[in-house]
C-alpha cells in the first residue's frame, strides 16, 4: 500500500493518495487505539467519540481509549496528539477550533496543524444557534436585530469570548446584519446559558448540542441556526443563511493523525468510521446529542474540506478584524 505524508487539510496544496482497498486482514490494530480529545468528559465531542469508540473497539478487537486533555483553548490536547507516536494507534479527535481557527487567532501555538497532522476521517457537523430565553418577547432574527439597533447598549448577546468560535460568530452576526448587540463574553457555555435563563443577558450564540435539551424543554428558544441550511430535527428553525446568504459557520469534528502515521492505518480508520456513521442507529444516537454525521468523505475529501474551511475562516477573521495575538 502506497504512502504519502501531507500537510493537514492539504493547505499547502499536497494530496493524500493511498492505493488499493481498505485492509482486509486483521494486521491492525495490535494494541489499544488512543483518541486524544481537547474537551473534558461529558462534553459534546467526548460523548460522540465514546459512542464511536465503543462500537469500533468491539469491531477491532482492541479498546479505543478516550484520552481527555482539555484546556488552553484546545492547545493542550492538540500538542499531546501531535507529539504522540505516529504508529497508527494514536489519533486526534479534533474540532474546528484546534485545526482551523486557532492558527488565525494565536501567533504562537505549541503545535502546527499544517505540519503535525494528516487527515483521517470526517465525523459530524455541529451547528451553532442564536438563542433567547423561552419566554422572551423576541421571536425572530428580525426582531432581535431591531431590538439590538433600538437598544445597542443594553441589548446583550452572550458568547464564549471574542477569540472563540461563538464569539466570532456573534461578531459576524453583528457585522452582517448591522445589529448593535452588546457582546458579553463567558468562560463557558454553561455559565452563559444560566445567565440567559436568569435574564442577565438577552440572547446568546452557543452550540446547538449544548443547548438542545433546554430548547426542547421550551426553556430556550432557537431563533436560527448558523448553518447553510436547516438542521435535521430542527426543520422548523430557519438558518441564518436564509437572511444572510452564504452564512455557514458551523463547528465540526474530524479525526486526524500525527504526520508519519502509516497510510494503511489511516485508510482503515476512514473506511470503518464511514461505515459506522452510515448505520442509522448510530447516526440517530449522535443526532440526539446535536451533531449531524457525515460519513461520505474519503481521506482525500477530508483534506479538501479542511482547505475550504481554512479559506472560509481566514476571510471571516479578516472581515471582523481579528488578528492573531
Amino acid at each position: 500500500m502506497q504512502r504519502r505524508s501531507i500537510a493537514l487539510g492539504g493547505i499547502a496544496g499536497a494530496a493524500f493518495a493511498v492505493a488499493g482497498a481498505p485492509l482486509r486482514a486483521q494486521t491492525w490494530p495490535d494494541k489499544p487505539v488512543r483518541w486524544v480529545l481537547s474537551q473534558p468528559p461529558g462534553s459534546g465531542p467526548d460523548n460522540v467519540a465514546r459512542i464511536l469508540g465503543e462500537r469500533l473497539g468491539k469491531q477491532w478487537g482492541q479498546a479505543v481509549v478516550i484520552d481527555n486533555k482539555p484546556g488552553g483553548q484546545n492547545t493542550i490536547g492538540a500538542q499531546a496528539a501531535a507529539r504522540a507516536p505516529a504508529d497508527g494507534h494514536n489519533f486526534y479527535f479534533a474540532t474546528t477550533a484546534a485545526l482551523i481557527t486557532n492558527p488565525l487567532l494565536f501567533k504562537h501555538l505549541p503545535y502546527d496543524p499544517q505540519k503535525d497532522f494528516v487527515p483521517v476521517a470526517f465525523i459530524a457537523r455541529s451547528p451553532f444557534a442564536l438563542l433567547v430565553e423561552g419566554s422572551s418577547p423576541v421571536k425572530s432574527v428580525d426582531e432581535l436585530v431591531a431590538r439590538s439597533k433600538a437598544e445597542p447598549g443594553p441589548f446583550t448577546l452572550g458568547n464564549e469570548g471574542p477569540r472563540t468560535f461563538s464569539g466570532m460568530i456573534a461578531r459576524l452576526f453583528n457585522a452582517r446584519t448591522g445589529a448593535g448587540a452588546n457582546l458579553v463574553p463567558y468562560s463557558s457555555v454553561g455559565i452563559g446559558t444560566q445567565n440567559l435563563l436568569g435574564g442577565q443577558i438577552d440572547s446568546m450564540v452557543a452550540d446547538l448540542a449544548s443547548t438542545a435539551a433546554l430548547a426542547r424543554q421550551g426553556r430556550l428558544r432557537v431563533l436560527a441556526t448558523t448553518s447553510a441550511g436547516r438542521v435535521a430535527g430542527w426543520e422548523q428553525v430557519p438558518s441564518l443563511a436564509e437572511k444572510l446568504p452564504g452564512f455557514d459557520m458551523v463547528g465540526w469534528f474530524a479525526i486526524v493523525a500525527p504526520t508519519g502515521t502509516p497510510a494503511a492505518a489511516i485508510e482503515r480508520v476512514n473506511h470503518d468510521v464511514n461505515a459506522l456513521l452510515a448505520d442509522k442507529a448510530v447516526a440517530d444516537r449522535i443526532g440526539l446529542i446535536g451533531p449531524i454525521v457525515d460519513g461520505s468523505m474519503n481521506v482525500e475529501a477530508v483534506g479538501a474540506f479542511l482547505r475550504t474551511e481554512s479559506a472560509r475562516w481566514t476571510q471571516a477573521t479578516q472581515e471582523i478584524g481579528v488578528l492573531p495575538e
